[in-house]
């Protein structure tokens, strides 16, 4: 107990303390929901990098860590304020919303050889097997999947009157997974994103568009940004296969927007394929960093950009009866196989254990002593 309440206290005076000159701290006021053994390994293992960690509980929408650093130290702001491309993490909304649309079946498969070429525009992908059904393409990060069955939808003249509808139809299920715009949690700061939808597409390209215009956010890139804290909650409604609570971190709240239970757009048969794609990603894919006692399912993502890529992962654990969903978000962290998902696999061992294991204690050190300008 003395142990537990010295964890306790050591943890909540981090937040109390002073943050740097215009960085924005966490709310002090009223307990918490932050676990604080979670909080302080958070914190720990983003040490020397710029990103952050958010982990909600999908039953009842409390923030269980928020830890963010930056090169003057910690910033709330990078986790609800700083809105980014997700990168390969947001194909698990594409695959969501292309099956409720009936623009794919778990069969559709798309011709992949480290790529595809379209014209002068070449999509590079890494070496998988050709051509892959929609779990595998999950489980494997396929680049060519995700952009052409996107492009395909918005390009569906059978189904949609005109492009504008297309993408309006696409964006109405990204809001509905609480994605692109804020979800008015209970912390200052919170940012929404981008999700292009046919106004700011028809002011950015005057010329005209179509769906192969903008098929880099069927991979995450281009016209689409969210928040860390949005790319956690897209995997509490997919651990929760369909529902989510607006994330919080006051504890007891009596605020009916945090107790009201919200429900996406998607269709209910459409989560299994993807909870399974997810899972498929764990035991032979792009997250095998992950493999562990308990069935995790994750999506990871590498984020192109000026210098290196960055690093992202979003996940949930266990598979069938869910009880922590993780994102992380590392800033030129390269691969997300190669850093945020091995992050994600300690925050989700120390909770579901209640520590981490010498092994895992090991990757931890390694991890907090790396450092990544």
């Amino acid at each position: 107990m003395k142990k537990h309440l010295k964890t306790l206290t050591l943890s909540l005076l981090s937040l109390l303390l002073p943050t740097p000159s215009g960085a924005q701290a966490l709310p002090t006021d009223g307990p918490l929901t932050l676990r604080p053994m979670l909080q302080q390994l958070g914190e720990r293992l983003l040490q020397g990098k710029t990103g952050s960690i958010v982990a909600i509980n999908p039953a009842n929408g409390e923030i269980l860590c928020l830890a963010t650093h930056t090169p003057t130290g910690s910033d709330v702001r990078q986790a609800i304020g700083r809105p980014q491309a997700p990168g390969s993490t947001f194909k698990t909304a594409q695959a969501l919303t292309l099956l409720s649309e009936g623009i794919v079946t778990t069969d559709t498969r798309v011709d992949c050889n480290k790529g595809f070429l379209d014209g002068n525009i070449r999509v590079g992908c890494h070496q998988h097997r050709s051509p892959l059904a929609l779990k595998e393409a999950l489980a494997q990060s396929c680049n060519s999947w995700f952009l052409v069955t996107f492009a395909s939808m918005i390009n569906d003249d059978f189904m949609y009157e005109s492009k504008d509808e297309a993408i309006n139809t696409w964006r109405s299920y990204m809001q509905s997974m609480g994605l692109g715009g804020p979800m008015h949690i209970d912390i200052e700061g919170e940012q929404g994103g981008l999700l292009a939808g046919a106004d700011y597409l028809n002011r950015r390209y005057r010329d005209g568009w179509d769906g192969k215009t903008i098929w880099w956010a069927g991979m995450g890139q281009g016209d689409v940004t969210l928040t860390p804290l949005q790319m956690c909650n897209l995997a509490v409604t997919i651990a929760n296969r369909g529902w989510f609570y607006v994330p919080h971190i006051h504890k007891n709240t009596t605020n009916a927007r945090y107790l009201t239970r919200r429900q996406t757009k998607v269709k209910a048969e459409a989560y299994a394929p993807v909870v399974e794609g997810m899972r498929l990603a764990v035991e032979h894919g792009t997250a095998t960093a992950l493999r562990t006692s308990y069935p995790v399912c994750g999506k990871t993502g590498t984020i192109e950009n000026p210098g290196p890529d960055h690093s992202a992962f979003i996940g949930f654990a266990p598979m069938a009866e869910p009880k922590i969903a993780v994102s992380v978000y590392v800033e030129h962290g390269g691969f997300g196989a190669d850093l945020a998902a091995p992050m994600a696999g300690l925050l989700m061992e120390c909770y579901l254990k209640g520590k981490l294991s010498p092994q895992s204690e090991t990757r931890a050190k390694r991890i907090a002593a790396m450092k990544i300008k």
